[in-house]
């Protein structure tokens, strides 16, 4: 499961940038379009779709209670890595655009400013240009000094490749917050999965007779205000983008493509796979969850990292109304083409 979530986001990144390109998206929207078609919501509506399922008097998979016990468990697990997927890759790479665009906005601004308040005329400014020098004189050396340079960086180390996969480890490094890496979703997650694993913390937290089973319900009961919060949250956004927003139609129907198309029909190729070369078992329910995390919609996460960066709000929250308003259909007509599939 891990590996199948992880795929999603490659493909749906792949696939972004590919819309980025055939529709020339603006930079200050490249990031939110990348975050939109990559992170899928892996936990809210699995959690909601699975038991809804189970609990159908002719459920195709097996028995009421043992299905939803099991669908609620995958949905859980599926939350949780999807979390983690969040809050590491899709906020790295969504901030690598979102930092881009400010930088080069502020850029634009700040040289716009300086050339109005000097009051020079372009003429004065190319003529001013054109009488500096081609290069400045650091970069005019001897050629004494580039020889002693070149054997200085020859003699510095003798694995110029490891020298190199240092500095790419130390740049990359450098780049990662761990606060956002580390987001409180983040860290539910890791604390969920220890107390899971390990069977005292287990038994002192879940379950009915377990001596600390307020901390569960306490978690569970606060848990489900999760979701209408975030909805209110993308409801107050969305008033600003419905009066101005700065994304075309093309841009929404190509989001709604990847994500209501093209991804679980790479799903399906995939777990199909995945089934044929023995990675996966037979059961229909474990198929089920893999074949739907391709088809769901994107993560509302994405709206919070777009307001962190305080850039794009409006665009967002109208991507997330249109793409939210098909998976009720989308949802519907994939879900019983996997159901069909899978019996």
């Amino acid at each position: 499961m891990p590996v199948n979530i992880l795929l999603s986001f490659l493909i749906g990144s792949a696939l972004a940038w590919i819309l980025i390109k055939i529709t020339r998206t603006p930079p200050h929207l490249q990031g939110l379009v990348i975050g939109c078609c990559s992170a899928g919501n892996m936990g809210n509506l699995l959690l909601i779709i699975v038991p809804a399922v189970c609990e159908e008097s002719n459920s195709p998979f097996g028995d009421t209670s043992v299905c939803s016990s099991y669908g609620k468990a995958y949905a859980s697990l599926s939350m949780a890595v999807g979390a983690i997927y969040i809050w590491t890759y899709v906020y790295y790479v969504m901030s690598l655009y979102l930092n881009k665009s400010v930088s080069d906005a502020g850029t634009n601004k700040d040289s716009r400013i300086h050339i109005i308040s000097s009051g020079e005329s372009s003429t004065n400014i190319f003529l001013e240009s054109s009488r500096k020098p081609l290069l400045h004189s650091s970069d005019r050396r001897s050629p004494d000094d580039s020889q002693i340079q070149a054997e200085t960086r020859s003699t510095k180390s003798r694995f110029p490749f490891l020298d190199k996969m240092r500095q790419r480890i130390n740049k990359f490094t450098e780049k990662i917050d761990l606060k956002m890496i580390f987001a409180p979703s983040t860290i539910a997650a890791i604390i969920g999965f220890v107390i899971g694993t390990i069977s005292p913390f287990r038994k002192v937290i879940v379950g009915e007779s377990a001596p600390l089973r307020v901390l569960d319900s306490s978690a569970a009961l606060v848990g489900e205000a999760a979701i209408p919060a975030m909805t209110l949250v993308i409801g107050a956004n969305l008033l600003s983008g419905l009066k101005r927003s700065g994304v075309g139609v093309s841009l929404i129907m190509g989001i709604i493509a990847i994500r209501y198309i093209l991804l679980p029909l790479l799903g399906i190729v995939i777990v199909k796979a995945a089934y044929r070369f023995g990675f996966i078992g037979s059961d229909s329910l474990y198929q089920f969850i893999l074949l739907l995390q391709y088809a769901v919609p994107p993560a509302l996460a994405v709206g919070t990292i777009i307001q962190l960066f305080e850039t794009s709000e409006s665009e967002c929250s109208v991507i997330l109304l249109w793409t939210y308003a098909v998976a009720a259909f989308a949802l519907t007509l994939w879900i019983t083409f996997y159901i069909w599939l899978l019996t």
